[in-house]
This record gives structure tokens, C-alpha cells and sequence, in this order.
């Protein structure tokens, strides 16, 4: 791999554009070195910035790096309205697929899942960043709900982990074929586990079904 050269480099300015800059230096230095290696200084002197310009917007190396994945993967992963929920679930699936399985996509599973995915800021950083994800399934879901394609009551959460859980099984797991067949194999067995009521959240069967909702202290 080349040196990277120590100049720094112009400033960029202020606002939306020291953000955009920040956040792609960062995105850069996790695939040239990794989490573990990643430092503040580096991320500010590749964008142009100082330091303290770094901090004022994001209070530690965890939540810069956590920000920038999540705003990657808003752009990579967008939850699109093709009017349809089997073409909205492919889409995202598709989408999902190709994230994963490129450059950015590997560095976060070298940081998350490898020795370094043991640091307690690590494992905060994937909870918040599927969070996100979570978050940005939310419309898919409700406008699926709406328009009387899925059962009211399904689970956004529910519907995400499903799509995710193949492909990431074959990433981490089994190594298998990552691609668009896969994708499009997920999308419609996901569809077809919430068309048949099998996504919907527990709260919401309960009282569909006139039973109590579970607690926490049931699951205990």
C-alpha cells in the first residue's frame, strides 16, 4: 500500500463541506488502517481541519466514526419508494448486498467482528449503526402497512433483521456467493414471512389476539 502523503491538505472551508470532508477522511482512514489505528489527528489532517474543528462536532473517536458509517450507508443503502413493497424489500436488499460487500463494507467487518469488535466502543458503535438502520427501514414498513401489503402491526425491526440475517450469515459465516441472486432470494422469503403475519411485533399480537403483552420481566 502507498505512503499517504504527510502534507496536509487544503483547508475545506466550513459547515455542510468541513462535515462531507471529515467524514471521508474518515471513511479512508478506517480502510487504509483499520479502528484500531485510527486516530483524530489522522482524520483532521486528511480532511484539512484542525482538531478542535473534529471535536466540536463529534466528541470522540467513536461517535466521528460511527457518524460517518451511518451517513455512508444512508447514501449506499437508501430505503427507496418504488410504489410496492416486494420491489422496495429487493431494492433495499440489493442495496444492502453491494454495501456489504465493498470497500467500506469490509473495513467495518474487519472492525466490528474481529478482536477489535471485543471493545466496548466497538460494540456501541454497531448497536448505534444498526439502530440507524433500523430507523431507515421504518418508512418502507409503514407505507407497506398503509397501502394493505403487509398485516398492521409489522415489525420494522423484525423485517430488517430477516433481510440481514442471510447475507450476513454468508459474509461472517459460511463465505458463500454474496450477490444480487442471494439478494433477491431474501428479499422475497422475508416478504413472504411477513405477508403471513410472522413479522408482526409481540405487542402487537397480543393485542390482536386479546392477550396481555409480553414484559420485560416475561422474557426474563
Amino acid at each position: 500500500m502507498p505512503e499517504r502523503d504527510p502534507t496536509p491538505a487544503p483547508p475545506v472551508g466550513r459547515g455542510p463541506k468541513v462535515q462531507a470532508a471529515v467524514r471521508a477522511a474518515t471513511l479512508a482512514e478506517l480502510l487504509e488502517k483499520g479502528y484500531a489505528e485510527l486516530t483524530v489527528d489522522a482524520v483532521a489532517q486528511r480532511a484539512g481541519v484542525h482538531k478542535t474543528t473534529v471535536y466540536r462536532r463529534w466528541t470522540d473517536r467513536e461517535t466521528l466514526v460511527v457518524d460517518a458509517l451511518a451517513e455512508h450507508f444512508a447514501a449506499e443503502i437508501p430505503v427507496e419508494d418504488t410504489g410496492a413493497v416486494e420491489t422496495d424489500l429487493h431494492a433495499l436488499a440489493r442495496a444492502l448486498v453491494a454495501s456489504m460487500t465493498g470497500p467500506v463494507g469490509a473495513a467495518v467487518q474487519a472492525a466490528m467482528y474481529s478482536d477489535a469488535g471485543r471493545l466496548p466502543e466497538i460494540a456501541e458503535a454497531r448497536r448505534r449503526l444498526f439502530a440507524d438502520r433500523f430507523r431507515r427501514a421504518e418508512p418502507l414498513v409503514r407505507r407497506a402497512v398503509d397501502r394493505g401489503e403487509l398485516p398492521a402491526g409489522t415489525d420494522p425491526v423484525e423485517v430488517f433483521e430477516a433481510l440481514a440475517a442471510l447475507i450476513h450469515f454468508r459474509l461472517l459465516v459460511t463465505a458463500e456467493p454474496v450477490d444480487d441472486a442471494l439478494a433477491d432470494r431474501t428479499a422475497r422469503i422475508v416478504l413472504a414471512a411477513a405477508r403471513a403475519g410472522e413479522l408482526v411485533s409481540p405487542t402487537a399480537r397480543a393485542r390482536a389476539t386479546g392477550d396481555r403483552p409480553p414484559s420485560t420481566d416475561d422474557q426474563r
